[in-house]
């Protein structure tokens, strides 16, 4: 019996050693498999996929850090939804909620994911389906699938389900609006089956459940807002040629059997939304971070009952020479006077006199009207040609021309109001007699409004006089004081640039606010010591107060300067055709006397410089914290090399010109050196080298050429004091015979790159990333300019983990400065700004 087990037991050994061979045989063919599938599903920071969830206080941030989606309970709320928010605004602003209509209760969990149908879905915390985004596959289309697709949230705050591979969409959060729209977002209505998408309010301001209120464009063109089904609000073109001159609008988009309304406004650096609110209020709001830290209302419709649909009825209208709400056109009287004594106007107004229709009506012009509703439009022509195509039709009720095209209204006038901003005239249709007895009532007024015109014209006329001879007096004394100055200004203003001098300044440069100089003594208390922020090569930078901006940076320049005067005309004439999130906003300006001032944004974290010199500020740079202004900080020179006005050169790009605002977003400031190139440009050459010492490529130290890529060259080292800590500057003055440029490349060299890394960072940063800075500073630095990236190809390597980087080659100025002789330098007037911190 023993030996049958034992026997028993050998074979089982036997087997089980055989299997372990074999397994071990296979072990790296199934590591290597492995590896292969895990690599396609890493997680991505803007994006949900199969296997990946949101539950909890998880959320999907969008790439530039702009948006934000996850769960959040409304105040006073006991539920929970879905929805997406402006990641770096600190009071939590909703713009979009996915499961408005089922709400969750608070102490649920619920997980957004990617489900089995391949739709975006929420789910409870027992398996049940709460929202989803509901595609369905066609014949057209590949099977939707969990592993087919991927949703995403892009910068603009949509969110989009697409194929994993492909661009179009299947499903889009701009499709599905709430209560609020965004830049680029759309909606309107199809012509043929008139279904329409609108935005909704919330039921209330802690309620996200579909409210009373609707927004949209209609069949007719018009923008109505709804309550219910009925119409609430009209816009009339007199309204929409406001929203038009704005820095936003709203513009009529047709394709095919579509028409959209579209959303776009012209600065893009604003952070502006439009929302309806639970009052059935359509507000444009604007963020303005650097005075109140709150939403500011920039236009709101309707303002007051006045404003409402119809509100006085038919020929009614609002707020024009009556005691209580309504009042009727002249010629008409109230319908029901015992409801207008009860100030119930909805039954409106008829006619004291029936229409003639013999050629005999005429018509009382109504000035700074809001145009009534149903207007027929007959083309262009003259107001008289106009108005006798109304007389011709018996049912013509009223006409009005506006840029030279007619219009005309059939029966009952609704919807009419006094609008003094944005009102044109009508010319309404009455009884002949009527005009006869309201001129009678009228010329007793006008006699009396002569003699009264006469009596102010005389005593204006008086007073006109004497303030005459007083300005003429006073000019005299001021021209004496001010031609010398003014003179100097003009004589000094000319730019060296390499473009004509007049491609600066023209119709479309924006307009600064200009202040006297005793404005910016009250402003800086007389430039106190203490308001003092810093001093440059320009001059010294003082914190003040201004009514129409709060905190300011002021920027004075030094009369001891002696290239100040022209630094100073080239940035006010520059940075005010140049507007992005990324640099820094000139408010206004000064110039009076010798005194030059420019007026900038006030930056409450000063420049990136005080925390890289200062360890104690160093160790509160995060790993986030510092990618962001990288990134910041290329978009901001990508504007400036492509996307902006005018194609500029900044020359003096370096840690003590990079501001940091509230939320430590990047500003680049100082463009007092920079140069405007033209369209096809790629070089200028200088006899005057002006710039910062450790950040100015070979080409421009030695031969005075100056490009992109010198730029290009001064964020590559920039780059790296962000990534190290270290300043360039600091290499110099060590007893080591290597600079910070040539200590990248040697790290880079032994494979040792994540030790370049300021060491208070290294444990947590994101070592892929970190790498990929480090290549790409090191490509940016290398001696040739032809071998630099553009700053488009930085952009690209920065935020896209999958786009190849090539190897770089030896950078400039690898050892000392402090090393090179005399004759390594041309002669070329050279002008250093040492680098110190503030």
């Amino acid at each position: 019996m023993n030996s049958i087990y034992r026997e028993k037991e050998e074979q089982e050994v036997s087997y089980s050693l055989g299997k372990t061979m074999e397994f071990d045989s296979f072990l790296p063919l199934l590591l290597l498999v492995f590896s292969c599938c895990c690599l396609p599903v890493l997680p991505c920071q803007n994006c949900v996929e199969v296997g990946k969830s949101i539950t909890g206080n998880q959320k999907l941030i969008s790439s530039d850090r702009s948006f934000a989606l996850g769960f959040f309970i409304p105040s006073n709320s006991m539920y929970t939804y879905l929805g997406i928010w402006y990641n770096i605004i600190p009071q939590q602003t909703v713009v979009w909620v996915a499961n408005r209509e089922s709400p969750i209760p608070s102490n649920a969990s619920p997980v957004f994911t990617v489900g089995g149908d391949g739709n975006l879905v929420i789910f409870d915390e027992k398996g049940e389906l709460i929202w989803s985004s509901n595609v369905s596959s066609t014949s057209r289309e590949p099977l939707l699938t969990s592993n087919s697709t991927i949703g995403i949230l892009l910068d603009t705050g949509n969110l989009v389900l697409r194929y994993y591979g492909e661009s179009n969409y299947l499903w889009q959060s701009f499709q599905h609006p709430t209560d609020t729209l965004l830049r680029h977002m759309r909606f309107g209505f199809n012509k043929i089956s008139g279904l329409r998408n609108v935005i909704t309010s919330w039921t209330s301001n802690e309620d996200p459940q579909p409210g009373n209120f609707s927004f949209g464009i209609d069949r007719v063109m018009r923008f109505v807002i709804w309550n219910q089904n009925d119409i609430y609000y009209r816009f009339d073109d007199g309204c929409r040629a406001y929203i038009l001159a704005t820095v936003w609008c709203f513009t009529v988009v047709t394709e095919n059997d579509n028409v959209y309304l579209n959303l776009a406004y012209y600065r893009i650096f604003l952070r502006l939304r439009v929302v309806l609110n639970p009052s059935g209020q359509l507000q444009v709001m604007v963020w303005n971070k650097n005075k109140s830290n709150k939403w500011n209302v920039e236009f709101e419709a309707p303002r007051s009952k006045c404003e409402l649909y119809a509100h006085c009825g038919p020929f009614g209208t609002c707020g024009i020479r009556s005691k209580g709400l309504c009042s009727c056109l002249d010629g008409f009287e109230p319908k029901f006077s015992t409801d207008w004594a009860n100030e119930i106007w909805n039954g409106g107004c008829v006619r004291k006199i029936a229409l003639g229709c013999d050629g005999g009506d005429g018509f009382f012009k109504h000035e700074n009207m809001k145009l009534p509703d149903y207007a027929v439009s007959l083309g262009n022509m003259s107001t008289e040609e106009c108005e006798t195509q109304c007389i011709r039709n018996c049912s013509c009720s009223a006409y009005a021309c506006t840029r030279n095209a007619c219009f005309i209204w059939h029966g009952d006038l609704l919807d009419i109001g006094h609008d003094i901003t944005n009102g044109r005239t009508l010319y309404v249709r009455v009884h002949n007699s009527e005009q006869v007895t309201n001129a009678q009532s009228r010329n007793s007024a006008r006699r009396y409004k002569i003699l009264i015109a006469k009596i102010v014209s005389a005593s204006f006329a008086i007073l006109l006089l004497i303030s005459i001879s007083a300005f003429i007096f006073k000019r005299k004394r001021l021209r004496r004081r001010g031609e010398s100055s003014i003179s100097k200004l003009d004589g000094d203003s000319a730019l060296v640039s390499s473009m004509p001098s007049g491609s600066l300044v023209g119709k479309d440069d924006m307009k600064l606010v200009q202040y006297s100089l005793q404005n910016i003594r009250d402003a800086t208390n007389n430039f106190h010591e203490e308001n003092k922020l810093g001093e440059g090569g320009f001059g010294p930078v003082f914190k003040g107060s201004l009514p129409e901006f709060g905190d300011v940076a002021i920027k004075r320049l030094s009369r001891k300067s002696s290239q100040g005067l022209e630094e100073f005309m080239n940035e006010l004439k520059l940075i005010a055709n140049l507007q992005h999130k990324n640099l820094v906003s000139l408010l206004g300006c000064c110039v009076e006397g010798e005194e030059k001032i420019l007026i900038y944004e006030y930056m409450p974290n000063c420049s990136l410089d005080k925390f890289l010199s200062d360890p104690s500020l160093k160790v509160t740079l995060g790993w986030d914290t510092r990618f962001g202004i990288i990134e910041g900080i290329a978009q901001g020179m990508l504007y400036l090399h492509k996307y902006s006005r005018l194609k500029v050169i900044h020359r003096d790009l370096k840690v003590s010109n990079i501001l940091l605002d509230q939320e430590m977003i990047p500003k680049i400031s100082d463009f007092g050196m920079a140069r405007i190139f033209g369209t096809d440009q790629t070089q200028a050459s200088t006899k005057r080298v002006v710039g910062t010492y450790g950040y100015m490529s070979p080409e421009y130290v030695v031969y005075g050429q100056f490009s992109e890529k010198s730029d290009v060259f001064s964020f590559g080292v920039l780059l790296l004091e962000i990534l190290t800590g270290e300043r360039n500057s600091d290499f110099f003055t060590t007893e080591v015979c290597v600079s910070l440029l040539g200590w990248a490349w040697k790290m880079w060299k032994e494979g040792r790159m994540l030790e370049l890394i300021d060491p208070s960072i290294r444990a947590i940063c994101d070592s892929n990333k970190a790498a990929r800075s480090v290549l790409v500073s090191l490509l940016c630095v290398q001696e040739v300019p032809t071998d630099r990236p553009t700053m488009s190809d930085i952009v690209v390597m920065l935020s896209n983990e999958t786009t190849p980087i090539p190897e770089p080659k030896e950078p400039a100025f690898r050892s000392s400065w402090r090393h090179q002789t005399s004759s390594d330098f041309s002669i070329n007037e050279l002008t250093l700004t040492l680098p110190v911190p503030r």
